[in-house]
């Protein structure tokens, strides 16, 4: 009904729901963004810049015109709360409680990076002729003794700036390299396989191919050499086993051995072909 004003209103809600809690203490839950490495003083673990937080936004004061929020959360790995607030005066974040910061800061000066000019300087430029000449003769004699640094950047930054060109020889290489190891990889699992290895293989080199070129893995002799030393070893081969021959010998020997102990008589008449059974037929 139009009475309610909306369904808020008429729900006893906040359209922020659960964030809006405290909302009468001036606290709004907010999603906190870790600004930089910090050590937490309860567990003493490591957090990282990045980590979110559900932390608790309140303001507690200003710095001219411009207001400081503190942040309040808890440490994901322990009971341990951890309180940081702007800091608008340089533009950073400092750590009230709860953790110490990860120092990671650095003089831009000893890095021989570019300083931006100080509000002093910029009201002095502003007002006082004779400093800004002297500004402007200390930033002509920076810029000459930078002119050859900036000029082999310049250099640098021209030889890569056909962007496209570069990136289709380096896909064009590495799929040729991928092609070549994808091969590599075929004939090595086809070798294992063919060889009932199951030890990796590794990468043929020069010095392999070399000396695998002084050694002889090939056969003495052929397929159809041995064949036909194998025929050949077969044909002059005696019908009669090894052992037959060696048993008809002695059975001879006995029969010659027990004819020479047997006394001799005198000799009868020679054998007749009758007495030898043999039978002449008649024509």
């Amino acid at each position: 009904p139009p009475q309610h004003g909306s369904l808020n209103k008429y729900h006893h809600s906040h359209p922020l729901r659960e964030r809006a809690r405290k909302l009468s203490q001036g606290i709004l839950v907010i999603r906190f963004e870790m600004p930089f490495n910090i050590w937490c003083d309860g567990c003493q673990n490591h957090i990282g810049m990045g980590v979110r937080y559900n932390a608790e936004k309140k303001k507690v004061g200003t710095y001219y015109t411009t207001p400081v929020y503190r942040f309040r959360m808890k440490c994901h790995l322990c009971v341990n709360y951890i309180e940081l607030q702007t800091d608008p005066g340089n533009c950073d974040y400092v750590i009230v409680s709860g953790a110490r910061r990860k120092e990671e800061r650095w003089d831009p000066g000893d890095s021989a990076q570019v300083l931006p000019t100080t509000p002093e300087q910029r009201e002095r430029l502003a007002v006082d002729p004779m400093f800004r000449l002297e500004h402007g003769v200390t930033d002509r004699g920076v810029l000459e003794r930078a002119t050859p640094t900036l000029t082999r950047l310049q250099e640098a930054q021209d030889a890569w700036k056909d962007d496209f060109g570069l990136n289709s020889r380096l896909r064009r290489r590495f799929r040729e390299e991928k092609k070549t190891l994808r091969e590599e990889e075929e004939e090595a699992a086809a070798l294992q396989a063919r060889a009932g290895l199951s030890i990796p293989l590794l990468r043929e080199e020069e010095e392999d191919r070399r000396l695998a070129a002084l050694l002889s893995l090939r056969a003495p002799d052929s397929y159809e050499e041995k064949q036909r030393l194998k025929r050949s070893e077969i044909s002059q081969r005696s019908w009669f086993a090894p052992g037959t021959a060696r048993a008809g010998g002695g059975a001879l020997q006995k029969l010659a051995l027990g004819a020479g102990r047997a006394p001799r008589g005198p000799l009868g008449p020679p054998p007749t072909p009758a007495g030898l059974g043999i039978v002449r037929r008649r024509a």
